[in-house]
């Protein structure tokens, strides 16, 4: 695919100024064929670390024992020490924790009681801390970081369809900055999917509350 193409398709999505009385996001999707979701060799599941910030914050909180737990609370947007764990033992409390950040960062040495109170309500909604994100850490860790990267991490996920979707950016940003998240993604899709480029039927781009276009 190529990034000038992108650019292109990008200031077609903004040739109509937006009367929206907030900022859309843009987002990319990926219509994938000649894959089997049923396979977990072909479902994907990844995080791709962008050069951009996706225009929307990102809030990460941290589920940690004593060692992490005044570096959690300085760093991150919100610190929940073990010690607490039984308040989310309320179901409703802990979906309310789960809908209200995007990440959580768990200090390794508590995973297993994180598990027990937060994993019927986490795992469903795939927000249980995650290795593959760097977010299952060691006690001595230094989160500052890891908060940083994650403001630029996007998840990958096929679930039901063989699509995957995410934001890319915002429309005040610069279509460079934008078509350069957009073109990462790619690249990890090709280098993970078992076809490569070859198992990508269709790319789109569209705004929060515009038409999809479709990215030749």
């Amino acid at each position: 695919m190529d990034k000038d193409k992108v650019i292109s398709n990008l200031k077609k999505l903004k040739e109509k100024p937006s009367q929206r009385k907030f900022t859309q996001s843009v987002d990319l999707i990926v219509n994938l064929k000649d894959i089997d979701l049923k396979k977990p060799e072909q479902s994907l599941n990844l995080y791709s670390t962008l050069h951009f910030g996706k225009g929307k914050k990102v809030k990460v909180c941290g589920l940690v024992g004593p060692e992490l737990l005044p570096q959690a609370k300085e760093v991150l947007d919100a610190a929940i020490s073990v010690d607490d764990f039984s308040k989310y033992e309320n179901k409703k409390e802990a979906k309310k924790l789960a809908t209200t950040y995007d990440f959580f960062i768990a200090q390794a040495t508590i995973m297993p009681k994180l598990a027990t109170v937060f994993g019927r309500v986490f795992g469903p909604k795939g927000k249980m801390p995650n290795p593959k994100a760097g977010c299952v850490v060691p006690p001595n860790a230094n989160l500052k970081p890891l908060y940083e990267r994650l403001q630029k991490t996007v998840r990958l996920q096929t679930k039901n369809d063989p699509i995957v979707q995410t934001m890319v950016g915002n429309e005040k940003q610069s279509e460079e900055e934008i078509a350069d998240n957009v073109m990462t993604i790619y690249e990890a899709l090709v280098h993970t999917l078992p076809g490569g480029k070859n198992n990508i039927k269709s790319v789109l781009l569209k705004l929060t509350m515009g038409k999809p276009l479709r990215v030749e």
